[in-house]
């Protein structure tokens, strides 16, 4: 083993709930061991180089824990002996900010803000015992973050390697009301199986979630190039080298032949989406237009749908279920021969669309537990299409559906009156936006819906020769080039995202 890894040590991937499996898979394929599937984590082992990859490379993670510390733990006595044991110096220095996060599962510790401030009191009086001074705490900017997890008695004490959310990728410039969590994303995406063989694509695609977590899968695109930083750069033992060379390999990334699509009823839900795609350099490879669904018209070429219509919580509107029913008109017919994955929250939506799904999976979209629904649609009968050698559903998802629980029964479900609605248009979403850049007339061809014409599309920002090399918003700037200084200026703040060369890092003090 090259010198400059470490032994192997243990790791846990949290995730959400309904995308553990997904995670595990992901987790699998970059070559960590130990994988063990648990309740929204995913346990494994790997040196220094992995822990980098998993927060670098993972694409359905929201954080990489490093445990440090496991005990029992009865009261909070017993908690702030077990942290105050550690011994402290190898994650900290007095010069250094700290914050604690508590998850707590337990009838003993029933307030996780009173666990946080005992695990920070028993760190602080250990280095006034040691050292006669105190590291301070940071809430918003802290350069070590520690959590601490706490199932009835067992007591898990970890360092943080993320730090922000891996969620929040970095390439979002605005959005949309309820906008879809970028894991959430990326997990629906893998789970339909899509093998990047055809186009996909988003009829109600909000701020372009969907459509640029699917760009980054095809082109098998480290979710972490457009991050500012991670918790870990932080650390003591911090290897700028290793992760420079992680960071600037783009040695695994491919090409995508096929295209995405992604429409949205709203024309400040495709302003945005544009925005966020540009700020990706994702645009020549996702195209989004204005156009109803209810007027969309049969691809000439296979595709794959994958949305996440409004569900009437967050996002209402008028007709709900009718809006439904027009989706599962429009996949009857206008997406004969095709397959396509809807995400939604209520018992009444789906039975709206009218259609039998062949699979159903729970997936939590924050706290609503909803489902992801296949829907295989084809000319004919069932046992014509299956006589021919169709497949409805596979034995992977057989297996899937047998594991998975089914909706809760009595869910309430609130009635939308369309009189009570102001937008009597029957807009799908309403938005929050600020800045539009783009103008209306800008993009024409709207190839799923009336005018739809074969073949590939343009770059949806006007420039058709736009090269990989600069369609991103990270940090190496030219092939084998090395990332900034770390004191060096970057960019100028004015400097839009997304604009500049290949993988720069941006500023701290960017929005």
């Amino acid at each position: 083993m090259n010198s400059i890894m470490e032994q192997e040590f243990e790791l846990i991937a949290k995730t959400f709930m309904g995308l553990e499996s997904v995670l595990a898979e992901e987790l699998t394929q970059l070559g960590a061991n130990n994988v063990q599937i648990g309740r929204r984590m995913v346990s494994f082992t790997g040196d220094k180089e992995m822990m980098y990859r998993a927060n670098f490379q993972l694409h359905t993670a929201i954080r990489i824990l490093k445990p440090i510390a496991k005990f029992k733990a009865k009261s909070a006595e017993d908690m702030y002996e077990e942290v105050k044991k550690l011994e402290w110096s190898k994650y900290l220095d007095n010069k250094k900010t700290f914050s604690v996060d508590s998850v707590v599962y337990s009838d003993d510790f029933r307030n996780s803000r009173f666990v946080t401030y005992k695990v920070k009191d028993a760190i602080v009086d250990w280095f006034r015992d040691n050292t006669g001074t105190r590291p301070n705490i940071s809430v918003s900017n802290p350069d070590i973050r520690l959590n601490i997890h706490i199932a009835e008695d067992n007591a898990t004490l970890s360092l943080d390697s993320s730090g922000e959310s891996l969620h929040r990728r970095g390439y979002r410039q605005e959005s949309v009301e309820a906008p879809l969590n970028e894991v959430l994303a990326a997990g629906m995406i893998r789970m339909t199986g899509w093998d990047y063989s055809c186009d996909l694509i988003d009829p109600m695609c909000g701020s372009g979630t969907i459509l640029i977590e699917a760009a980054l899968e095809a082109l098998n695109m480290n979710p972490g190039v457009f991050r500012k930083e991670f918790a870990f750069e932080k650390w003591p033992d911090f290897d700028q080298e290793l992760f420079d060379s992680i960071y600037n390999d783009d040695s695994e990334e491919k090409e995508f032949e096929h295209h995405i699509y992604g429409y949205d009823i709203d024309m400040k839900a495709v302003n945005t989406a544009r925005m966020n795609v540009k700020a990706a350099g994702l645009s020549k490879y996702i195209t989004i237009e204005q156009a109803d669904f209810k007027n969309f018209k049969q691809p000439a070429e296979p595709a794959l749908i994958v949305m996440n219509p409004p569900y009437g919580e967050r996002i209402s509107t008028p007709n709900l279920l009718n809006s439904y029913k027009m989706i599962g008109e429009r996949f009857k017919n206008a997406f004969k021969g095709n397959e396509a994955w809807v995400l939604s929250y209520r018992e009444e939506c789906f039975k709206a669309i009218g259609l039998k799904p062949s699979i159903k999976i729970p997936l939590y979209n924050g706290s609503l537990e909803c489902e992801f629904r296949k829907y295989v649609m084809f000319d004919g009968k069932m046992k014509e299409f299956r006589a021919e050698g169709g497949i409805v559903k596979t034995e992977d998802e057989k297996r899937e559906m047998a594991q998975k629980h089914r909706f809760k029964k009595n869910r309430e479900f609130k009635e939308r009156l369309e009189a009570e609605e102001s937008n009597n248009d029957g807009d799908i979403r309403s938005f929050t936006f600020h800045k539009p850049r783009f103008n209306e007339d800008e993009h024409h061809d709207r190839r799923h819906f009336d005018r739809y014409k074969g073949g590939k599309g343009k770059n949806n920002d006007g420039d058709e020769n736009e090269s990989r090399g600069s369609r991103r918003g990270g940090k190496k700037f030219e092939k084998g080039g090395k990332r900034f200084d770390k004191g060096e200026k970057r960019f100028d703040k004015s400097e839009k995202r997304g604009s500049f060369g290949k993988r720069k890092r941006f500023t701290e003090d960017e929005d």
